[in-house]
């Protein structure tokens, strides 16, 4: 009963924050493309997030062992399926942009390399690859995959990495965040810890900055 008490109160956050992400693109539309330039962005995804992480714990009970805040079982095995996984990732992408063009649907991607502004853009960086992917890796591939893995181990990938694609409010790039999502699943999947998927998701964020302001820019 517990347990059903955690995942309707984790399913409720979630589904707030999908529904805040589309109502906020249908009525603000995308953000302003200089966005990692403002230190405000910074500051309000540290505030916000810190409000998701310190629910999340308590929807945990502050349980490690919920979270899967731990050393993945095998450091060489981690390695192999987050190599795997990154492969597999960017080839979806390449594909799928290809298809369907989605662009700089999330617009989060300046229009060219500001050096006034070089101090912001760092750390907005830091933050969007590191305190982001912590809090985000603690709430859906932490536990969000431990309370839906009863389910099954795939219904609980697929879940957790749908739910966390439309979490980001986008319509074309949903295949390709959920599909990132369902990548960072079954890692802590085979790993059985969220920490290779932490490692990935600041790498793949780290990846998508710099290419912003050197080969898009």
């Amino acid at each position: 009963m517990e347990e059903t008490a955690r995942l309707a109160g984790w399913l409720a956050l979630v589904g707030l924050m999908i529904a805040v992400s589309y109502l906020g693109r249908a009525t603000e539309g995308k953000p302003d493309p200089d966005v990692l330039y403002q230190w405000s962005t910074a500051v309000g995804g540290i505030v916000q997030d810190g409000i998701v992480l310190l629910l999340v714990l308590a929807l945990a009970g502050f349980s490690r062992d919920l979270l899967a805040l731990r050393r993945p079982r095998s450091i060489v095995d981690a390695l192999r399926v987050v190599g795997i996984a990154f492969v597999a990732i960017y080839a979806f992408e390449l594909v799928y942009s290809a298809v369907a063009d989605p662009g700089n649907e999330q617009g989060l991607t300046p229009d060219g390399w500001q050096p006034t502004h070089a101090a912001a853009y760092v750390v907005n960086a830091i933050v969007i690859c590191t305190w982001i992917p912590f809090v985000e890796e603690l709430t859906y591939r932490g536990l969000g995959y431990s309370l839906l893995v009863r389910f099954g181990r795939w219904p609980a990938i697929l879940a957790v990495g749908i739910l966390f694609g439309l979490a980001h409010g986008l319509v074309l790039s949903l295949p390709v965040i959920a599909a990132f999502g369902c990548a960072l699943a079954w890692i802590r999947a085979r790993t059985d810890s969220v920490i290779p998927g932490m490692v990935l998701h600041g790498l793949f964020n780290l990846v998508a900055l710099v290419a912003a302001v050197t080969i898009d820019g």
